[in-house]
Order: C-alpha cells, then sequence, then structure tokens
C-alpha cells in the first residue's frame, strides 16, 4: 500500500468520525430545548436558626431600625418609650422581676407582644409572670383554626396550632375571637403603650421552603411565613402602634438542629459508605450458617500431647522400664551437673551422699535407684514420682 493510498484512508476516517459528531450535535440541539428550573436552596448563617430573620430583613428594608438577639436582657439592651418588643420565647421563661420591667416600660408608651405557651406545662408551678399580671387565663383544649381574608388573597385560616385564652375582668382595644371558643388575639392598653397578645406567631416566621429575604415577590417563590399576603397584611397590624416610631426588638428562641440530625441528613455520604464496609466486613467475619452440632475436632500437633502418648503406649505394653530408665537417667546427669562428687560414687556411699544433701531417707534413695519389675505398676509409680522430687530438689 502506497504512502498517499495510506493518507487518503485516515483522512476518509478522520471526516467520518467528524460526521458522526456533527450530527450528533445536530440531533441533540433540534431534540432538545434548554429550560431555567430555580431551586431554592436551605437557609445558611443566620437564616439557620433565627426563626425571624425574614421579619428583621423586611423591617430592615422599610427603613425600620431592628435588633435581633436570643435573649431578653434588659440590662444590656434598653428599651425607649417608642420601642417595640417582640418576645417570640416561651413566655414562661421570663422572672418576675423582668415582667415588672417590661409592664412598666409599657406603661410609659411601649409596644410590647408575647404569645401564649403551648397547652402542655400550665398548671400551678408552671405559669407565666407576665401573663398572670396581664390577667390573661389559657383555655384549654381550645385550639383550632380561625379564618383570615384578605381582600384580593384566597380563602386563609391562621392560629391552627397555637393555644387560645380568655380575658379575666379586662376589656381589650381590639380583640380577635369570643367569649366561648376563646381569643387568638387581644391588644391591651396599659398605661401609655399596648400589650398584644397572640395564639401564635407562625405567620411571622420564616417560609418553610428558603427562610430568607422575600422582598424580591418572584411568582416562583415559595410560599409560607411571610411570603403569603394575609400574613405580610396581618404582621403589619400587629406591629402598628409603634411602627417606625423605635427601635423594633425582635428576641426568638434559636433553633439549632439537633448534631444527630445534621450528621443523619447532611453527612450521609460519609456515614453510609463507612456502614456498608462494616456491615461487609461484619458479613465477612461472622460464623456461616451451618448445622448445630460442631465439626469434628482436626489434628493436633502438641508434642505435650504426643510424648504423653508414646509414654502410656509403652506402659501398656510392658516397657515400662524404659521409662523408668529415661527418668533415672535424667536424674543422675543432673546430678552430675549440681553434685559431681555425689555422681563419682556408687552403691551404699552414693545413696548416703543424695539422701544426707537433699534431706531424704536413705531407704527412699535406695529404692528410687533400684529398677522395679516390669509387672509392678505401683512401684513403677513410686520409683518414677520419687526420681522427679530427686531431680527437682537438685
Amino acid at each position: 500500500m502506497s504512502r498517499a493510498t495510506r493518507w487518503l484512508r485516515v483522512v476518509g476516517i478522520v471526516l467520518l468520525v467528524v460526521a458522526i459528531v456533527a450530527a450528533g450535535v445536530l440531533w441533540f440541539l433540534h431534540r432538545y430545548q434548554r429550560v431555567d428550573q430555580v431551586i431554592h436552596l436551605p437557609p445558611r448563617g443566620e437564616a439557620g436558626y433565627n426563626p425571624l430573620y425574614a421579619l428583621k430583613q423586611t423591617l430592615l428594608a422599610d427603613d425600620v431600625a431592628v435588633q435581633s438577639r436570643q435573649r431578653l436582657n434588659l440590662a444590656s439592651h434598653a428599651l425607649t418609650p417608642a420601642d417595640t418588643l417582640l418576645i417570640f420565647n416561651d413566655p414562661r421563661s421570663m422572672t418576675p422581676p423582668e415582667a415588672r420591667r417590661l409592664l412598666q416600660w409599657v406603661d410609659r408608651g411601649g409596644h410590647l407582644l408575647v404569645r401564649t405557651p403551648g397547652l402542655a406545662g400550665w398548671g400551678d408551678d408552671a405559669y407565666s409572670p407576665l401573663l398572670a399580671q396581664l390577667d390573661i387565663v389559657p383555655m384549654s383544649g381550645s385550639r383550632q383554626c380561625e379564618p383570615f381574608q384578605v381582600e384580593g388573597e384566597d380563602h386563609h385560616v391562621e392560629f391552627c396550632r397555637g393555644q387560645r385564652f380568655r380575658l379575666d375582668g379586662v376589656e381589650p382595644e381590639l380583640a380577635w375571637g369570643d367569649l366561648k371558643s376563646g381569643y387568638v388575639y387581644a391588644r391591651l392598653a396599659h398605661g401609655q403603650g399596648h400589650v398584644d397578645v397572640l395564639a401564635d406567631f407562625d405567620f411571622l416566621i420564616n417560609s418553610e421552603a428558603g427562610g430568607g429575604v422575600f422582598a424580591d415577590g418572584g411568582l416562583d417563590a415559595p410560599k409560607g411565613g411571610l411570603r403569603d399576603g394575609p400574613h405580610r397584611a396581618l404582621a403589619r397590624q400587629v406591629l402598628s402602634p409603634n411602627y417606625g416610631k423605635g427601635t423594633m426588638h425582635l428576641v426568638y428562641d434559636a433553633q439549632m438542629p439537633s448534631l444527630l440530625r445534621m450528621i443523619l441528613v447532611q453527612g450521609w455520604m460519609v456515614w453510609l459508605p463507612l456502614t456498608l464496609a462494616l456491615l461487609a466486613w461484619l458479613w465477612s467475619r461472622m460464623q456461616r450458617f451451618g448445622p448445630q452440632l460442631p465439626a469434628p475436632a482436626g489434628e493436633r500437633r502438641s508434642l505435650l500431647e504426643h510424648v504423653r502418648a508414646s509414654g502410656e503406649h509403652l506402659f501398656r505394653y510392658g516397657r515400662g522400664v524404659m521409662l523408668y530408665a529415661a527418668v533415672r537417667q535424667a536424674f543422675l546427669m543432673r546430678l552430675r551437673r549440681r553434685d559431681p562428687v555425689a555422681a563419682a560414687l556408687s552403691g551404699e556411699p552414693q545413696i548416703a551422699a543424695i539422701a544426707q544433701r537433699l534431706s531424704l531417707p536413705a531407704d527412699s534413695v535406695r529404692s528410687a535407684l533400684q529398677t522395679p519389675s516390669s509387672h509392678d505398676k505401683a512401684a513403677f509409680r513410686d520409683r518414677i514420682s520419687t526420681l522427679v522430687q530427686l531431680r527437682n530438689r537438685l
């Protein structure tokens, strides 16, 4: 094949590949259409733990001074008569001195907004000193939704999870509810200021989907919280007495998810593979399913077992004299190392020397050094035992 023919073949293959790629691109561009998709990310930063973050940002956008914090702390944050204080926390956590100071501040012109606590915990030893001074009495078993209609908006309901209340000898300026079913909202005049008591503040919290600022107002914005038109209208009404006059103080209870929940939801990319690897390792190490009877014992290679079996075999077949001779030889070898003088002797002098060294009777030493009869098992055991004892004493 010539060089020109080879180059023509290469060029043809390249052109074919380019044509296939171009056809695939044209098919893709003709078949699929590019669209935009809005994905609302979970809240981050302060929006993740401050349920009133959307309210704070909305007030700032309306040129209203706002201070947001997790604790009341009246010593560090002084209140002026033109301020508004919204306590999102459970009012039962407030001490009686704090309740008195707040009512004194309201008497000078402040605006206080509080909520009723949940139904659980009401009793003689768990009550709110602030609500008690305002003559607020809870209505047990009175949780139900309250219809709320705003012009131009769909039908709406509010305070479905809130705890209703009744007023004991107090006439409110504004009220929502009735004496039979209880109130979900009441505005009480207190000196020159006002106290608004609500069954719940769920219409002021961040939206469930985004939890951020709703200033964009787009049609694709997730609903809930202050993104709903009725919620914005209701929020503007309850904040109206001192709106724009002073500072809005928002006291909230931080809503931080638990560490376990964060690990389960956000750390699954780590713990799931580790869990699978652990299960795989346990499966490889676990005992396989099988019969309940244990497996037969395998061959054992213990040297002591072999020696013991060999001795039992020799003794069973009348070779006990060989075993005795081995033990006697081991004793005499140690005697040569420890007492060469006694080992060099023989007969009665040797027996006397060994007995004197080991503090034993000469008869026992003499009997131990005499070879027993092959059929006398008792003499064999006694003399073997004595020789072992003599060897250990050297």
